[in-house]
């Protein structure tokens, strides 16, 4: 049973940092990309950042790149997202996904960046 449990979030002041955790469990961990995506209020879901099973190859939106970095562990079988320069429009829900035969994705962990 595959599952994916997000942790990291929070309250941060405009220009801080936090880096997002992603444990998963109940695939080859190492076999497939990870993703991370973001929802905000009254907002459609945003792919953010994602990476090859093997972490060689990585891709972020434009509204991150130069700021987020995604890495992982495949010792670990997490997946993590180091969030740097956060500003406002970075608040949202942050959830981690991989398709294997079907999409997953954990409960998500709230980013909140205010002053």
């Amino acid at each position: 049973q595959v599952q994916l449990v997000e942790s990291g979030g929070g309250l941060v002041q405009p220009g801080g940092s936090l880096r997002l955790s992603c444990a998963a469990s109940g695939f080859t961990f190492s076999m497939y990309g990870m993703r991370w995506y973001r929802q905000a209020p009254g907002k459609e879901r945003e792919l953010v950042a994602s990476i090859t099973p093997t972490g060689g190859g990585t891709n972020y939106a434009d509204s991150v790149k130069g700021r987020f970095t995604i890495s992982r562990d495949n010792g670990k079988n997490t997946v993590y997202l180091q969030m740097n320069s956060l500003k406002p429009e970075d608040t949202a829900e942050y959830y981690c996904s991989v398709f294997t035969r079907y999409y997953y994705w954990g409960q998500g962990t709230q980013v909140t960046v205010s002053s």
